[in-house]
């Protein structure tokens, strides 16, 4: 199913896609997956390569489009038709939320039915859908974060579908459990929220006083949820991104009102930060894209946590945490309440199947050009770095002029760039 429409300076095409749930059984149940064809209306007609952007996550659904004249998409739209991947169970591909949630009969149902929403589903969503729109030529892929994990899964079960692939802040650690991950990312969470306070010093006094407050008294945000001081410390997720200390700056400002009591305004602002209403997934399956083999990922940003007292909640100064989900969310966030049994199943689970094959990955032939974010707070450039070493045909770029989201944040420059790499150009 196809729909075909203009925004400005940009031809586009929906399309709806049936799914195998699971791919193993093409005859069992299926799902919907949705993409956005964007091509230069000058070049329509013509015979273009494909780019298949994959979003960074897991849960997250693809852009929304504003026009064609910012960012990645102005330098990708010079040369390529480029296809947004709502990944499955995001936007407009059969999306899991609360309500859908609700509907299953029992959480080991909710649980199996959650298992087939990871990379390897997603890279084989990417093929089907392949072979249906460029005549079963290989196309390129840009993985912003979560993306490059999910580039990694597709280069192990099907490189012959790829011409070439560009990676943002996202070569996964191709041994790294969950454990392993959470280790590297508290230090950079402690780091990132030192810097915060040191450019906005007068924070660090205004963020104990809001703690204080939370402890004092019950304080609710405006859909009934209670606002602790753990749930408030949670808003740290944006300090990785090149905006995000001023975006937290910003929303402090005006916490507290005339008469010492957080504002509305606030009470407002954290529950859309905190709530997860409109990406479930992202909470849900945080642990689980690290699984496989034999290891349970157990609740694994929980238990290393305590290995870094610097995170307590009496500790002075007071840090925020970063994407990291803990059991008490699945209580007290009504958007994630109905996944809460569920979520411990997969956390118990011990037979998550490989996402990554090594020795192919070793012989891979594939340009793969990644930027490595010196600082990033999200995929650690110590667990990124073998990779880069490990895979065939990876070039690495390792910089520090951006954080996380240096692919929007650096206008066309950072995709610019790997593609002259991948093209032996730079």
């Amino acid at each position: 199913m196809t729909r075909t429409y203009r925004l400005p300076g940009l031809a586009v095409t929906d399309h709806v896609f049936n799914v195998p749930l699971d791919h193993a059984e093409p005859a069992g149940p299926s799902i919907q997956v949705f993409a956005r064809e964007l091509v230069d209306p000058a070049l329509a007609g013509q015979k273009l390569p494909w780019l298949l952007y994959l979003q960074g996550g897991p849960g997250g659904k693809s852009a929304r489009p504003l026009n064609a004249t910012t960012g990645w998409l102005a330098r990708a739209l010079k040369t390529h038709r480029v296809l947004l991947l709502d990944q499955r169970g995001t936007g407009r591909s059969t999306p899991v939320t609360a309500r859908s949630a609700e509907r299953f009969s029992s959480a080991r149902e909710l649980a199996d039915y959650l298992s087939f929403f990871r990379a390897d589903s997603i890279t084989a969503d990417a093929e089907l859908i392949r072979h249906q729109l460029s005549a079963d030529e290989p196309w390129e892929t840009l993985g912003q974060s979560y993306g490059g994990f999910i580039t990694l899964t597709y280069l192990s079960q099907a490189p012959g579908g790829l011409r070439a692939c560009y990676v943002t802040g996202g070569l996964p650690g191709l041994h790294a459990t969950a454990d392993a991950v959470y280790t590297e990312t508290y230090p950079r969470v402690s780091d990132k929220v030192a810097a915060y306070y040191d450019r906005y010093p007068g924070d660090r006094e205004l963020v104990r006083r809001i703690a204080d407050l939370l402890d004092r008294q019950t304080v609710d945000l405006p859909d009934g949820d209670r606002l602790t001081v753990r749930r408030f410390r949670t808003l740290g997720l944006m300090l990785g991104m090149g905006d995000g200390f001023e975006r937290l700056h910003w929303l402090l400002d005006e916490a507290v009102g005339p008469d010492g009591e957080l504002s509305a305004t606030f009470l407002y602002q954290v529950m859309n930060l905190t709530a997860f209403a409109d990406n479930p997934l992202f909470a849900v399956l945080q642990e689980s894209i690290f699984g496989q083999g034999d290891k349970p990922t157990d609740w694994a940003a929980a238990r290393v946590m305590a290995s870094f007292p610097e995170f307590d909640e009496d500790a002075d100064p007071l840090l925020f945490t970063g994407e990291m989900f803990y059991p008490w969310m699945f209580q007290e966030i009504a958007g994630l309440r109905p996944f809460s049994e569920a979520v411990e199943l997969l956390a118990e689970r011990s037979d998550w199947p490989a996402l990554y094959d090594l020795p192919k990955l070793a012989a891979n032939r594939v340009p793969v050009a990644a930027v490595i974010y010196h600082d990033d707070m999200y995929v650690p450039a110590e667990l990124s770095l073998p990779t880069a070493r490990t895979v065939g045909g990876v070039r690495a770029w390792v910089t520090n002029e951006w954080e996380h989201d240096g692919v929007t944040a650096s206008s066309d420059r950072v995709l610019a760039r790997l593609m002259d790499m991948a093209a032996g150009r730079a």
